[in-house]
């Protein structure tokens, strides 16, 4: 492991399906649920739930770039979410739902606005891109029992119909990136 270790801070939609697949990607050191980029200190989920307190659901990830890169993480991130819809993922609606990417560095920005343009020109969706590029901001934890939601709870319903699938897409297309 390097020594210098890396955060970034990512909302792809509910944060128990975003969380259940970054905590299997080698090189990904902690992962924790948190809300971010909203206007209320110290947010709980239910002042987030009522889509007006500006927090995004986020997962934080601490990660070794020698191991896993900036853009590797990214790649998971558009392959696991949907970024062109504004304010929602799937039947999950709201400003806490947007996609978004939180960075603590310059070089985390570039590297998504890079992603960006390049899925923009490419065609490879047919909506525009939604996901916001922002300084990570007002940053909370999310409260216990949220996390590792979906390793404890992988019989619940949403667990079952929604973070699985994305665990089984991350676990297909980015095989290489699984932690033994």
């Amino acid at each position: 492991m390097s020594q210098t270790l890396q955060t970034i801070t990512l909302g792809g939609g509910c944060f128990w399906c975003t969380e259940s697949v970054y905590v299997e990607v080698q090189g990904v050191v902690d992962v924790e649920s948190g809300y971010s980029n909203g206007h209320l200190p110290q947010p709980s989920y239910e002042a987030v739930c009522t889509d007006t307190t500006g927090h995004n659901e986020v997962v934080k990830l601490v990660y070794d770039p020698a191991v896993v890169s900036t853009r590797e993480l990214l790649e998971i991130f558009f392959v696991i979410h949907d970024p062109t819809t504004l304010n929602r993922q799937g039947n999950d609606t709201g400003t806490q739902y947007r996609s978004g990417i939180y960075y603590s560095t310059p070089e985390q920005e570039a590297e998504a606005r890079a992603i960006i343009a390049e899925l923009t020109t490419s065609g490879h969706y047919s909506r525009p891109v939604v996901t916001e590029v922002l300084p990570l901001h007002n940053y909370w934890p999310a409260e216990d029992y949220h996390q590792d939601f979906f390793a404890r709870n992988p019989t619940q319903g949403y667990c079952v119909a929604v973070a699985a699938p994305k665990v089984a897409k991350f676990r297909k297309t980015f095989a290489r990136l699984q932690k033994a």
